[in-house]
């Protein structure tokens, strides 16, 4: 078994640029955490990306006061999007204790030695999509070839992994230089781009644009993000904390659920207040997000659990990544299981 080099790790962990990751947009400082009671004391949880609705379930468990209900005195959500706040460097020195983020990003670190591993899925269905307008859509994969695609530097890979599950050909796809200005698709210079269809398409619906998608998860390409990852030792030796840290993640996400305008409400006017974001839009694009969160396998099994097959393909999405690692390297959803069998009434009615 690879030793874990913890220095060339942390060297390496530009590793959040592989984007195929989650992302989102948004920021500040999280409300809620007093340090009265709490058997189980404070810990860091790691967000992906700055704080906007994509963390809603987040901000119900601590708004609400599921986590500590759960016996945590204060759960610190650390705002990620800057240099060094990858989850998986943070893991690794300690600065946090848990953390979301995807398999892509994950899954190198792991390969790497790092001793972590994913033990929940909140997206059942990765974000990324080909967003496209309605008058000229990309509706499949076979709809490529031919077409001026926006794709930026960081999403290479995912870009790539794409045209390979598909067979395409990269030299029949135009590829553009792409940083993230619509206005390259409105205005004809693209007839597609690589986004987060819970951003992209609600921005251009609010500029008056008809605007579609096509997801890469329905592509031949289903990877799932905002991943809970935590470290083995985490699993091996803090077992109940987890379980506990778990379960109020999964009532803060059915709160979620029900409710997009509270959940907008919140990234916009609690934690996200300095981000200067858009109470209709983050209404939108809660609504879209929950299309990824909440599928016929989780209403049957429960909130960020993931089936054997869905993990089967996402190893398979990660080799046509470049990304060989097994399925039992990188998952453990023993840890989720227990927690459902231990209160059924945790699962979505």
């Amino acid at each position: 078994m690879a030793t874990f080099d913890r220095r060339a790790f942390l060297r390496t962990t530009g590793l959040a640029g592989l984007a195929l990751g989650l992302a989102a947009c948004g920021d500040s400082g999280s409300p809620g955490g007093s340090s009265s009671g709490g058997g189980l004391g404070s810990i860091k949880l790691q967000l992906s990306w700055k704080k906007n609705v994509e963390f809603a379930g987040e901000y119900f468990a601590d708004n609400n006061g599921y986590y500590k209900a759960a016996g945590f005195s204060q759960v610190e959500l650390l705002s990620g999007g800057g240099s060094g706040t990858s989850v998986e460097s943070g893991l690794a020195t300690g600065r946090c204790w848990a953390g979301l983020s995807a398999p892509t990003i994950t899954a190198p670190a792991v390969l790497q030695g790092a001793p972590l591993k994913i033990v929940g899925a909140t997206f059942q269905k990765n974000p990324f999509a080909i967003i496209s307008l309605s008058k000229n859509p990309i509706e499949s994969a076979k709809d490529l070839p031919g077409k001026k695609i926006g794709v930026q530097d960081s999403n290479e890979l995912v870009w790539n992994a794409l045209l390979k599950a598909n067979g395409i050909d990269e030299g029949s796809v135009t590829r553009v230089p792409f940083q993230s200005d619509p206005s390259m698709l409105t205005s004809g210079q693209l007839d597609g781009y690589v986004g987060f269809v819970t951003s992209g398409p609600v921005r251009l619906k609010m500029e008056g644009h008809d605007a579609t998608h096509l997801l890469l998860a329905d592509a031949g390409l289903p990877l799932v993000a905002e991943t809970f990852t935590v470290t083995q030792e985490t699993i091996d030796n803090e077992r109940d904390k987890l379980k506990a840290f778990l379960t109020a993640e999964i009532k803060g996400w059915k709160d979620a659920v029900a409710d997009p305008a509270r959940s907008a409400e919140l990234a916009a006017t609690v934690y996200g207040k300095d981000q200067n974001l858009d109470v209709e839009e983050q209404t939108e694009e809660a609504k879209m997000q929950n299309e990824l969160v909440v599928t016929p396998d989780v209403k049957a099994n429960g909130l960020f659990t993931m089936t054997p097959e869905l993990i089967e393909q996402n190893i398979a999405s990660l080799a046509k990544a470049g990304l060989s690692v097994k399925a039992e390297q990188l998952f453990d959803l023993t840890v989720l299981d227990e927690v459902y069998k231990a209160d059924p009434s945790l699962k979505l009615s």
